[in-house]
């Protein structure tokens, strides 16, 4: 059949495409292993006795007969044109079969081409997925220890906050305890000055009482009795006096034999008289004191704890300033 000029120009081009594109041919089917045939028994041949052959009729042979072929130019022609019909359907089944056979590989191809970068993607995917879940892991790692370092530091800074708290709470316990005692002491401080002003008050009253104003029998009776005292006591300076001054004439006048010690003796006796005389002085002083006392009304009162001292004692000892439990603890 005639063809066109495109059909013309796109065979070769397939088939230059068919004879460049490399295709990987099928890998050949494995001959199945064969089958061990089961060999049949021999029969065992049984040698027979020799027959007696008859004689056999020969047949004529026929002889050959000749063909004479007798072919004309049509039939000849048509043979021809069927031939060529044949070898035209042989070519284009061969090249059918070649177009499919290059189709088939270069679908196979595609096929292989295309599970191979299916194959690649996948590998790809696993590895970003991996790359992912590493990156994950690395992330969810750097999180739990930045969690747990957050809450590490969040337990520290409680523990700081308890102890400062801690330690607040008894620095103002301490300051609170300081305050309470030093308002205890100002309080008892505050007692016991008014225990001294009152003391001091009551002191101040008894250095200025006058136990016995209200009886002034008895005042005069204790005036008359310090006089008599005073006048006797005065009587007995004069006479130690004199005494004194007549042993110091008689040792002038007289002598002494110093080695007895006689004048030893008698300026000690001297000596004790003079002393004596000076404390009789004394006494006559007191006597003037308590005198006072009596003209303004503050005698019998003990100059220690300024108490009243009692009439038995007063006109016991003349004079007396101070009472018996004062006496006895100086």
């Amino acid at each position: 059949m005639p063809s066109t000029g495109k059909t013309t120009k796109k065979a070769p081009a397939k088939r230059a495409a068919a004879k460049k594109s490399v295709v990987t041919k099928a890998p050949a089917k494995k001959a199945a292993p064969k089958r061990p045939v089961a060999k049949k028994p021999v029969k065992k041949v049984v040698a027979k006795k020799p027959t007696a052959k008859r004689p056999v009729a020969k047949k004529p042979t026929p002889k050959p007969v000749k063909k004479v072929a007798t072919v004309s130019a049509v039939q000849k022609a048509a043979a021809a044109k069927k031939l060529a019909a044949a070898k035209a359907k042989a070519a284009a089944a061969a090249k059918q079969l070649k177009e499919r056979e290059a189709k088939a590989k270069l679908v196979a191809k595609e096929k292989a081409a295309a599970a191979k970068a299916k194959a690649i993607a996948a590998a790809k995917a696993k590895k970003e997925r991996d790359a992912k879940a590493k990156v994950a892991a690395k992330e969810r790692e750097v999180q739990r220890k930045a969690k747990e370092k957050a809450a590490a530091e969040a337990k520290k800074q409680r523990e700081i906050d308890t102890k400062r708290k801690a330690i607040e709470a008894e620095k103002l316990r301490k300051i609170r305890e300081i305050e309470r005692r030093n308002q205890e002491e100002l309080k008892r401080q505050e007692r016991r000055e008014a225990e001294e002003r009152k003391r001091l008050e009551a002191l101040e009253r008894k250095m200025h009482s006058k136990p016995y104003a209200d009886e002034p029998e008895f005042l005069e009776e204790l005036r008359r009795l310090l006089l008599e005292t005073r006048s006797a006591t005065n009587d007995d300076i004069v006479v130690m006096e004199s005494e004194a001054d007549e042993m110091l004439v008689d040792r002038e006048r007289l002598e002494y034999d110093d080695e007895d010690g006689s004048s030893v003796a008698s300026d000690i006796q001297r000596d004790q008289k003079k002393d004596l005389a000076s404390l009789l002085r004394l006494k006559v002083d007191e006597i003037d004191v308590a005198l006072a006392r009596i003209d303004d009304g503050s005698y019998g009162r003990c100059d220690e704890c300024y108490e009243a001292i009692s009439k038995p004692r007063l006109l016991a000892q003349l004079p007396v300033f101070m009472c018996v439990s004062c006496r006895a603890s100086v």
